[in-house]
């Protein structure tokens, strides 16, 4: 079994409070061995951590760094619905990215939250991924990930 908040620690990082949605939906659901969370905004305490588009007001590594918050926030929600150290392998992320226009770097910025899911979770922690480029974001969120994962029976 993996202990998910140990992993974190060694990274100095702590599983988050999950965030409380900002509209009609539920964090996460879990359909079987399956779970799916909303989309994840890097948010803290509530807030967004930084606000803007990727290539502009928004390093690369910052988008990067706050991709790696989204991830945290996900797995935040799927404790809403199961244990994290439930979780078996890491299925899929989708990850949004708020780009400037001509920005073509989003997977670049996405490895922030699949970086930690092989860093917990090992082969089991790599996944199918989308990366995608959108023009605007909720709150003007740099990014936002979704995930699904697969429980243990």
């Amino acid at each position: 079994m993996t202990d998910v908040r140990a992993k974190l620690a060694e990274l100095g990082l702590t599983l988050p409070v999950a965030a409380k949605p900002i509209a009609a939906y539920v964090p996460a659901v879990r359909t079987g061995n399956l779970v799916f969370t909303a989309g994840q905004l890097p948010l803290v305490d509530g807030k967004i951590a930084l606000t803007g588009k990727v290539g502009g007001a928004v390093t690369v590594e910052q988008g990067k760094e706050l991709a790696q918050l989204c991830a945290l926030n996900a797995l935040a929600a799927i404790e809403t619905v199961a244990n994290v150290d439930d979780i078996a392998r890491v299925v899929r992320v989708v990850g949004y990215v708020n780009g400037v226009p001509g920005y073509l770097n989003h997977p670049g910025v996405v490895n922030g939250a699949s970086e930690l899911f092989v860093h917990i979770w090992g082969d089991a922690g790599k996944h199918a991924r989308s990366a995608i480029g959108v023009a605007e974001l909720p709150l003007d969120s740099p990014v936002e990930v979704e995930l699904t994962v697969e429980l243990k029976s």
